[in-house]
């Protein structure tokens, strides 16, 4: 992922609102959840959540279907683990992170102090 996308994802998710939707569609897998429902589950107006689902989907973390009456929107697996690799690409000095190699890292951090 290129720094100018990385930069476009993290701001489209530093919003209340954009966040918990996005970990609601994260979480209903590839299917994705239906915008009425999604704004019912944020708990924010339809017309509100349009507006932030359009800037999660200009970023590339969600992408949207039309079923009928209904706009489906679903997350972005590919760009939301590209994000996380880069996030973490030079975590512990590129060692694996695991619960006991970040308490490796923290007493190395520790030390160099």
């Amino acid at each position: 992922m290129e720094t100018k996308s990385i930069v476009r994802a993290l701001a489209a998710i530093a919003h209340e609102s954009r966040l918990e939707a996005y970990r609601y569609l994260v979480q209903a897998g590839p299917a994705g959840l239906p915008a009425g429902q999604l704004s019912e589950l944020v708990g924010i107006a339809p017309s509100s959540l349009s507006f932030h689902l359009k800037e999660l989907v200009n970023a590339g973390l969600l992408s949207s279907r039309q079923e009928g009456r209904f706009v489906f929107y679903s997350a972005e697996y590919e760009a939301m683990n590209s994000l996380l690799t880069y996030l973490t690409e030079n975590c512990c000095g590129g060692n694996p992170c695991s619960p006991v190699s970040l308490d490796a890292c923290a007493v190395t951090q520790k030390t160099r102090a």
